[in-house]
């Protein structure tokens, strides 16, 4: 499997990366059968950044044939952003907007998992705490079944975190749902500690 840039203005690559967000949304597991619009997740999670920041987008392809999509495009990516209150901010101008137009409030059942991520669309939360200058970058990573293990996971990692120790960024962090443990102890062993929080779970990186 090798690891490259995304083709952020392929239209089936794109595609293929929505499903990927879909297919390990519900901690890691698949989140098909809990959505009834399945692009959903991915506006929230992925479309941002493949728009906004595409440099800082890199895929694991393994360039051939097998089981769980394999053939058919990357099986596992990572995007992140360099400034998370900048890209926020830039979110609020260039993305959110016509998400909301696309999807008003009352679109899904109230409660429905549709419904509470139509609400994150029209009141994205922002970041703020006392290590964000420390930590001002943030990703979001994802492997199916069949690219999890062998290193897959950490080469991804490690591309991007080149990339912004190129570019100078001091530190990382991300949110990771405290049900995950397996994804918990994978960043930790990367390296990754955590930072305080009133509430969730976030995990931070020097890169310096």
């Amino acid at each position: 499997m090798v690891v490259r840039p995304a083709r952020t203005d392929d239209p089936h690559e794109v595609r293929r990366l929505y499903d990927v967000c879909l297919r390990t949304g519900a901690d890691g597991e698949d989140a098909t059968a809990r959505y009834r619009a399945p692009r959903l997740l991915g506006e929230i999670y992925l479309g941002a950044y493949l728009a906004l920041e595409p440099d800082l987008a890199f895929v694991l392809d393994d360039d051939g044939a097998g089981d769980d999509g394999a053939g058919d495009g990357p099986l596992g990516y990572v995007v992140g952003a360099r400034d998370t209150a900048a890209f926020e901010a830039r979110c609020e101008r260039e993305w959110w907007p016509a998400l909301r137009e696309r999807h008003p409030r009352d679109a899904f059942p109230a409660g429905s998992p549709d419904d509470l991520l139509v609400r994150m669309i029209h009141a994205p939360g922002t970041t703020s705490a006392p290590w964000l200058d420390d930590y001002p970058a943030h990703l979001h990573v994802d492997l199916l079944p069949a690219a999890q293990g062998g290193g897959n996971g950490r080469r991804l990692l490690e591309t991007l975190f080149d990339a912004l120790r190129a570019d100078g960024v001091p530190g990382l962090h991300l949110g990771v749902s405290e049900a995950n443990v397996r994804a918990i102890g994978f960043y930790e062993h990367l390296g990754l500690r955590r930072l305080p929080t009133p509430e969730g779970l976030v995990l931070g990186l020097p890169l310096r």
